[in-house]
């Protein structure tokens, strides 16, 4: 895929996907409140830095509910790749460079969101933050992995508009949208991801997430 110049604030749209059932969690995990915001409102402050307009996805029934931070509330699909490209077919045409955020990543810093949306700019199909791994690493068949060669791969996520919308054409399912646009023929880089970013899953993670973003002490630092 051919780079094009870096293109301006005003052509970058945000789409936070928050349209899961939260089974793990018992309920619906981006509503919950959290440090005097709801998990999801986190995300869309934080998308809002780097963005002309924020699309929200959400579950189907959430969609009548008002939810001012953002610009379009479209309900999501069977899976999260499905609920991707419902977002992004509420993103405009216009736009250049489209972001990708989990709606249940409530600590993503606005840095973070420029940080990948710089690295298109400067060339990428698609940028992701990445932490390094902190536990050793084997494969199911016992087999030594060199931790130092990975990294734990966040959201948000950005992606020349084009690269993305190609990506998702054939509707094919993955855990992230990097990887389908890698698998489009896509370069993808890492950026630096925060530790703190970590991804609400179960009540215990709401704790550590409300500690943070009320006094900056990172999840799991034990200070």
């Amino acid at each position: 895929m051919t780079a094009t110049a870096p293109t301006s604030a005003s052509a970058v749209w945000t789409v936070v996907v928050a349209a899961g059932g939260g089974v793990r969690f018992g309920g619906l995990k981006q509503y919950v409140p959290l440090a005097g915001r709801r998990v999801v409102d986190w995300s869309l402050v934080a998308a809002r830095t780097a963005s002309a307009g924020v699309v929200l996805v959400v579950p189907a029934e959430m969609v009548g509910n008002p939810e001012p931070a953002a610009d379009v509330v479209v309900a999501g699909g069977a899976t999260r790749s499905a609920s991707v490209r419902a977002g992004l077919d509420a993103v405009p045409g216009a736009a250049s460079i489209v972001v990708v955020h989990d709606g249940a990543r409530p600590a993503a810093r606005p840095a973070l969101f420029a940080a990948v949306v710089d690295a298109v700019e400067a060339g990428a199909d698609a940028a992701v933050p990445g932490v390094p791994l902190v536990d050793s690493v084997r494969r199911r068949d016992g087999a030594a992995v060199d931790r130092d060669e990975l990294v734990a791969v966040q959201t948000p996520q950005a992606f020349r508009a084009t690269a993305l919308r190609g990506a998702h054409a054939g509707g094919a399912d993955a855990s992230d949208d990097a990887t389908l646009v890698e698998a489009a023929g896509g370069r993808v880089v890492v950026v630096a991801g925060e530790p703190a970013n970590v991804k609400v899953t179960h009540l215990a993670d709401l704790d550590a997430l409300a500690r943070h973003l009320a006094t900056g002490v990172a999840p799991g630092s034990g200070r």
